[in-house]
């Protein structure tokens, strides 16, 4: 059974060659890997009809200029021919057995009478080179808990259909939009389930273009935008979503204005402590 896995690129050549590699080594070999060069100017290009050549399961779009990751990968599974998709950033890599791990998971999932609307599965985080640790993912994930986190990470594993139906990534979002795309899957299909064996590398090096504070603008929009569409049926909901952009992660803090729209949403103790905390957090 066929299973395309996309990845998106800009000017990460020997990243990227990293992570193509990874994805062709699978022990499942009836795979199409579809890269999406989104306007580098790194000799990425050339790299792809230099490899597309030498393994015809690698299929690539060189766009001319840059256009951003959600369109990237709308892009390759639009042009996807496997029953099951999946996808890869370029920092990260796959370990060997990942999709033909998936791929007895979903049949075991569905001989018990379970239709998963996706699967994800714990990752390895490397930093600067080194195994930093395993993460510690819940075993199941609802429409409902990508309110308070994103518990399945970055890329999915699922039937073409799911994302197609789904309606694909949001490309207009400035942000959150890997977040956004999976809580309409989980709307649309139900539970996620978790592959409880580490079966990528997740490199989380420091790094420039990653999102952090000079992204504010994006992230709040992105906040206003998702609460909009998918919190407005409750105001815990919407607490939720707003204490996300208050997180370390980003190094937001909140301002007056923002405990009056969250008090306004109305009392929540658990909220207001977490509030708090990030109101006082130290750098």
């Amino acid at each position: 059974m066929r299973v395309s896995i996309y990845i998106p690129t800009h000017n990460r050549l020997e990243l990227l060659k990293r992570a193509v590699e990874s994805v062709l080594r699978q022990t499942h070999e009836d795979i199409e890997v579809i890269v999406v060069n989104d306007g580098s100017s790194d000799g990425t290009d050339q790299y792809l009809i230099e490899k597309a050549a030498s393994d015809t399961r690698l299929k690539f779009i060189n766009k001319p200029k840059a256009e951003g990751a959600p369109k990237a990968r709308n892009a390759a599974i639009k042009m996807a021919t496997g029953r099951f998709i999946t996808g890869l950033d370029d920092d990260d890599a796959f370990v060997e057995t990942r999709v033909a791990a998936f791929l007895q998971y979903w049949d075991l999932l569905v001989s018990q009478k379970l239709q998963p609307a996706c699967l994800y599965s714990q990752d390895v985080i490397i930093a600067n080179g080194e195994t930093v640790r395993t993460s510690s993912k819940r075993g199941s994930v609802n429409f409902e808990d990508l309110l308070e986190f994103n518990y399945i990470g970055n890329q999915i594993f699922a039937p073409k259909e799911h994302f197609m139906e789904a309606g694909l990534f949001d490309e207009s979002l400035p942000a959150w939009q890997d977040l956004e795309f999976f809580m309409r899957v989980l709307k649309k299909y139900g539970q996620a389930y978790l592959l409880d064996i580490p079966t990528q590398l997740y490199d989380d090096s420091p790094r420039v273009d990653r999102i952090s504070v000079k992204s504010e603008k994006k992230i709040r929009e992105a906040f206003r935008i998702v609460s909009t569409k998918h919190a407005s049926h409750s105001a815990r909901a919407q607490q939720l979503l707003m204490i996300r952009v208050f997180s370390k992660f980003y190094g937001i803090r909140p301002k007056p204005r923002d405990w009056i729209h969250f008090l306004r949403r109305g009392f929540w103790m658990g909220g207001i402590l977490r509030m708090l905390r990030e109101t006082l957090r130290y750098p």
